[in-house]
């Protein structure tokens, strides 16, 4: 309960932590049973509270964030759920944001270089690629004009 109290944690951190002190399937199920009962564990409280950080912090997209989310034993509609909670208005800027820094960054000898680049590095924080093709289309080409 501690461990909950501190910060969100999700079914399988828990077990993990369970494992990890060498308890066996049967007392692991009760613990987690009555963590989840008391509401020390929810795990839509948790999506939601994953993707804010990871985005907030990390600069994660939805990609990235609903990959990581899965990795950890979660349902679709609880992913879908804690995607949900991110600002789209905010999730736009932000890419924008971090590919106006990234471009000050990278060194490309043409408009196309530098196109492929910057999206290879949104791509791979996980944001969609069709919104990651308009910020960056945007960008370049206001900077052309």
């Amino acid at each position: 309960m501690a461990i909950c109290a501190g910060s969100e944690k999700c079914r399988a951190d828990i077990e993990a932590k369970l494992i990890q002190w060498g308890l066996d399937a049967g007392e692991r199920i009760k613990i987690i049973e009555q963590l989840v009962r008391e509401k020390f564990i929810d795990e839509e409280r948790y999506a939601v509270a994953f993707a804010r950080d990871k985005f907030r912090q990390n600069k994660w997209g939805r990609i990235k964030i609903s990959a990581m989310l899965r990795m950890k034993g979660l349902g679709e509609d609880v992913i879908r759920k804690g995607l949900n909670a991110l600002e789209e208005n905010l999730y736009a800027e932000t890419l924008k944001k971090l590919i106006a820094s990234q471009k000050k960054q990278v060194r490309a000898v043409n408009n196309y270089e530098l196109r492929g680049k910057l999206i290879r590095f949104a791509v791979s924080k996980g944001f969609e690629t069709d919104l990651v093709y308009d910020a960056v289309n945007e960008l370049i080409n206001d900077n052309s004009d």
